[in-house]
């Protein structure tokens, strides 16, 4: 009977040794993809997230080391402006037309190794001609990314800039080009806390030996920047702060020589997302001296309230940015610099730039997700819509502190894992003081609508 038993012991240790599900690691990679649009295909590579489950042991002898992929989005966005940006005239006829984005993005990834390279041709349908030769080809990405089993990393080149909501620093991927720089990310990175630091110096040409940059394709002559994140374990908890300051040349005229202006940003942005519930909260504070060399004093805050439901939710939020009051020369309204400005004050975009006399955005929502829920495009249509009253944040001269009403509408249908349609309408009821701010006539109707088809495949991926 010992024998018997022995034998047997010995036959299941052999079972459980001989099966590899059980004798290995289970390692996950996650990708997660989004655009501001509808969740797509990320614009930049997705760092994987590696979930190890049981104890740790050996990797497995055919373990693929390198990946490469190559992603594709083709965008096209019909418009009907008859009234968006910039509020028409009695008489004015709507502008239609087509913007196009045509995209390839090339990833290469290996152990502490990230490579991305994306081109793109932006523009509108008809600006170029049948044939032609110089059309607007550019790089959006070109990077290298360099990571250390410690959680320290270097990032080098042409990247994309996104932190936190994305107000001071994002992709701005509504714009057909979006938003890049070129720049190096030095950071470290764990669980729970995460530092960057990010260095930009720009040039018109080689050996530039006056060293000007006033008129410069990029906003800013060089900008220093300094980011820390950090997430609780145990809590749905985070708290970001975030400090830039920017270098800006006034340009040399006959009574003026060309100078360099500072100007800072300091700020945080606070989020804490209980069960169903997300709440968001920022404030940033800018000083130093404009281009032409006034000081800056100026603020904005925010705060939002959201219920994430399946099926149903909705939102309240508040955003205020300080302004000038007309009574001095000093700068009090708040610079909106590299953020995702759609995103902020309404789709019709009359408020991405700084409003002078500053501005209070009440908004409120409401989004209705419908179809069965698929694993891979979530629910197949959503439909949302978002009500903001406009205010001036300084009482300016006569004008009354209300700008006006504007509504949103929106609808996104997931028709496929890579493909993406989204519609849109929007309307502005504006006052006197939307007139004096923003032209037009407020006595018309100013409306605006859309439609995008968003194809964003990936093409190939390649792993050995």
């Amino acid at each position: 009977m010992l024998i018997g038993l022995m034998v047997a012991m010995s036959a299941t240790a052999a079972q459980q040794v001989s099966d590899p599900e059980e004798q290995s690691q289970v390692i996950k990679i996650l990708n997660t993809m989004e655009t501001d649009e509808a969740p797509a295909v990320r614009d930049t590579v997705a760092e994987p997230r590696i979930i190890l489950v049981d104890q740790p042991a050996a990797a497995e002898p055919d373990a693929k080391e390198n990946t490469f992929t190559v992603d594709a989005q083709v965008r096209a966005r019909g418009e009907y402006n008859h009234g968006a940006i910039i509020p028409r005239e009695l008489g004015d006829k709507a502008a239609i037309f087509v913007n196009n984005r045509a995209r390839v993005s090339l990833g290469y990834e290996r152990r502490n190794l990230q490579l991305r390279a994306s081109i793109q041709h932006t523009g509108v349908w008809g600006q170029d001609d049948m044939r032609d030769r110089n059309g607007r080809v550019a790089m959006n990405e070109a990077w290298a990314r360099a990571n250390t089993n410690n959680g320290l990393f270097m990032q080098l080149g042409r990247q994309i800039l996104s932190y936190d909501d994305e107000r001071i620093l994002g992709a701005s991927d509504w714009n057909v080009a979006g938003n890049s720089h070129d720049a190096l990310r030095l950071g470290w990175e764990s669980a729970e806390h995460k530092v960057h630091v990010i260095g930009a110096f720009n040039q018109m040409s080689e050996n530039n030996r006056d060293d000007l940059y006033y008129g410069g394709p990029m906003p800013y002559k060089n900008l220093i920047g300094a980011w820390y994140h950090y997430q609780a374990r145990t809590q749905p908890v985070g708290v970001s702060v975030l400090g830039l300051n920017i270098a800006q040349e006034r340009k040399k005229t006959e009574t003026v020589d060309s100078r360099v202006e500072y100007m800072q940003v300091a700020g945080t942005h606070v989020t804490y997302s209980p069960m169903d519930f997300t709440f968001s909260a920022s404030a940033y504070f800018e000083f130093g001296h404009t281009l032409e060399g006034r000081d800056i004093s100026a603020y904005m805050a925010s705060g939002r309230a959201q219920y994430n439901g399946d099926i149903v939710g909705g939102f309240l939020a508040y955003d205020y940015l300080s302004g000038n009051n007309g009574r001095n020369t000093n700068q009090h309204a708040f610079i909106p610099l590299y953020g995702t400005s759609h995103k902020f004050g309404g789709a019709m975009d009359f408020f991405t730039g700084t409003v002078h006399t500053g501005l209070q955005d009440a908004q409120a929502g409401v989004f209705v997700n419908l179809g069965r829920i698929r694993p891979e495009l979530g629910r197949l249509v959503t439909i949302s819509g978002t009500y903001h009253y406009f205010l001036t944040g300084e009482k300016y001269g006569p004008y009354e502190w209300g700008i006006g009403h504007e509504a949103d509408f929106q609808v996104s249908c997931r028709l496929m894992r890579d493909l993406t349609i989204t519609a849109g309408y929007s309307f502005m009821l504006g006052t006197e003081t939307f007139e004096f701010l923003n032209g037009g006539n407020k006595d018309i109707w100013q409306d605006w609508g859309f439609l995008s088809i968003n194809f964003t495949p990936r093409l190939f991926k390649l792993n050995w």
